[in-house]
């Protein structure tokens, strides 16, 4: 397990953290990836709700600042290889699902 790398604390005290390859809210896995606001299907009741948010990672709004530091841990995460078996598996299918995704299969 990795040490967490904080990134904000929520408005009702919750702290939102990276943790092996996932943006937690309170130390519950919430998302893998962050999605720019500009794509988020979502975008303009977020940003009416959270001025200033630039990407979203699950259901956690971020600012600018806030997911260049959730993305920097994120990718740290990625580039770390770990040679167990299981954790290699789990990698192949997540690539295999991204390309099915991206050639239209849902």
């Amino acid at each position: 397990m990795s040490e967490a790398v904080y990134v904000k604390t929520t408005m009702d005290g919750r702290k939102v953290e990276v943790v092996d390859g996932w943006l937690c809210l309170g130390g519950v896995p919430e998302a893998d990836t962050l999605v720019p606001l500009t794509e988020h299907p979502n975008r303009q009741a977020i940003a009416r709700a959270v001025p200033g948010a630039t990407h979203v990672g699950g259901r956690i709004p971020l600012r600018h600042d806030e997911a260049a530091i959730a993305q920097g841990a994120l990718d740290a995460a990625r580039r770390t290889f770990d040679n167990d078996p299981v954790a290699i598996a789990e990698r192949f299918r997540k690539v295999a699902w991204a390309k099915a995704a991206a050639e239209g299969v849902e």
